[in-house]
């Protein structure tokens, strides 16, 4: 038995299914996965010594490598200053302030924990803002575990992308339209069945999670139209996709849609240099952040909760200045003026 095949079974006493993401667990391909103990460069070492040329980067975060010295440097300066104050501290408002000069859909800007949180909290937000119950997402397109977007969810949903998903209750899942991505008609006419009643769109513009499908062309400006002529808000989740495909992700791409006006944009990954980190930010329209983690409008609140982890932004800094000569960002944001 190999030493990755003995740590298997050792995990799948202690961990459901042995690993701590369904897609790690190699079902689809057969046999045990393989455990790494380091990573260097394009090379990961696994716990048989065995090397292996990574064509993952970690799903994203790696795009540098792995153990970059620069942004190995810039964890352990902010590691040396702390690692958890409980307060606001310099380092995220120029971290904001970089976001919002690198992609103009970001005015205002939130910082969380992951991208599943960044994604759960911009339905909150689309639903706190409109009043409305309903989001529309696509079969195949995955938003991170939160309820409700665990459905039809792609390569990363724990039961495989069934709309019945153990322990995400019916009555929320009757909240979330999942519709065929690239088909205008049946966007209309989910629209025309719930009028009033659609808060937003959530997708990611150029999916990869059931292998990378690219939006038809008018694809995108048909999603903005019509969820500015319904009252509904458009949320790109470039999760994936953001500081990967080009600077400013997908919206930088197509920027025929006049991507300042996507109103909502979830962001992770590659933006924590390897650390664990997500944002979400937003323009004035859909509230502005308050004291005591709310968002406000007049007579409606979104109660929202965060944490701030320091050592994340700095290494940031260091991951997205190595990528491009300008500033680095990323976020959730709302931006329509």
């Amino acid at each position: 038995m190999t030493s990755s095949e003995s740590l298997f079974e050792r995990a799948k006493r202690l961990i459901p299914g042995g690993v701590n993401s369904p897609v790690r667990a190699f079902r689809s391909v057969g046999g045990a996965p393989f455990f790494v103990k380091s990573a260097n460069g394009a090379t990961l070492t696994t716990a048989d010594d065995r090397e292996l040329i990574d064509f993952v980067c970690t799903w994203g975060p790696a795009i540098h490598g792995h153990n970059h010295p620069v942004i190995r440097e810039a964890i352990a300066e902010a590691l040396a200053a702390g690692t958890s104050f409980g307060t606001p501290n310099p380092y995220e408002v120029e971290m904001a302030e970089l976001i919002t000069r690198l992609v103009p859909s970001i005015k205002k800007v939130r910082m969380c924990n992951s991208g599943t949180e960044a994604t759960m909290t911009a339905i909150r937000l689309a639903r706190g803002f409109t009043g409305r119950d309903k989001i529309i997402k696509f079969a195949g397109c995955y938003h991170g575990h939160a309820d409700s977007l665990l459905i039809k969810a792609g390569s990363g949903a724990l039961t495989h992308g069934h709309p019945d998903s153990a322990g995400v209750p019916a009555a929320f899942a009757r909240e979330t339209i999942v519709l065929p991505y690239n088909d205008p008609a049946a966007v209309t006419a989910a629209f025309a069945a719930n009028p009033g009643g659609i808060a937003g769109i959530i997708l990611e513009p150029y999916p990869a999670n059931v292998g990378l499908i690219r939006p038809d062309a008018g694809y995108l400006d048909f999603l903005r139209a019509i969820t500015a002529r319904e009252g509904a808000l458009l949320i790109f989740d470039e999760v994936m996709t953001g500081f990967r495909l080009a600077r400013g992700g997908v919206q930088e791409i197509e920027q025929h849609i006049h991507f300042a006006r996507v109103d909502l944009t979830a962001l992770g990954k590659i933006i924590g240099g390897g650390c664990r980190w997500g944002r979400w930010a937003g323009r004035p329209h859909h509230g502005l952040p308050r004291a005591r983690g709310r968002f406000t409008k007049p007579e409606r609140s979104v109660a929202i909760r965060w944490r701030w982890r320091r050592e994340s932004p700095r290494s940031n800094c260091s991951t997205t200045m190595r990528f491009t000569p300008d500033w680095p960002a990323w976020a959730i944001s709302f931006s329509k003026p």
